[in-house]
């Protein structure tokens, strides 16, 4: 999944079993964000402020690893608070009934490179399908309080009204106010356990 090719290994596609263990998503140093076309002409970008994961990684074979996320979606924020709380609503998240969304990968491929497509499941309010992330392994070390890190960024695309987020509002010009397709993007600092690193 999150696992540097090792051009000297055998097809192993990825194997670099110095990244093995179980590792937490650091929130402070992680951004997981959005982009939905406005109005038929330009994008609305947010991002989630409340979110939490695990990353569960076999070094020597990147297809068994793991990886799991929940988002607080009523953290959400787009620069407008009156829109914020709009999409946290009953019109799309429902987020007092439905604080969470999740997902939790169910396979792995490796792409080439530091490529991989993670294929997964992610459930918003009670409606849970399938979704395809493509990720980019950043690299992996350690930083200045001797934390051991990995890092990723990706990418997915998916119709917002797949999952009972259809509310929109015609346009007088055409069209209609918000568009399907929602883009995410992730990019992922994530500190390995310590008791996986004294081992």
């Amino acid at each position: 999944m999150l696992i540097r090719r090792d051009k000297a290994a055998s097809p192993a596609l990825g194997a670099h079993p110095a990244v093995t263990g179980t590792y937490t998503v650091d929130p402070v140093h992680s951004t997981i964000g959005f982009s939905v076309r406005h109005a038929m002409i330009t994008n609305v970008r947010g991002r989630f402020e409340r979110f939490e994961g695990l990353l569960l990684l076999d070094g020597s074979d990147p297809s068994r690893s793991k990886a799991y996320v929940s988002v607080q979606t009523d953290s959400l924020d787009t620069g407008v608070a009156d829109r914020d709380a709009h999409v946290a609503g009953p019109d799309f998240f429902d987020s007092a009934t439905f604080p969470l969304m999740t997902f939790h990968s169910t396979g792995i491929t490796p792409l080439g490179d530091d490529e991989f497509r993670l294929a997964g499941s992610l459930r918003i309010k009670d409606v849970e399908l399938p979704l395809d992330v493509d990720v980019v392994f950043g690299g992996a070390g350690d930083d200045s309080f001797g934390n051991h890190r990995v890092g990723f960024a990706g990418s997915a695309t998916l119709r917002r009204s797949d999952w009972g987020l259809a509310w929109n509002t015609p346009l007088d010009t055409g069209g209609v106010l918000i568009g399907d397709k929602v883009t995410l993007t992730l990019d992922i600092s994530a500190v390995r356990a310590e008791q996986d690193a004294a081992a």
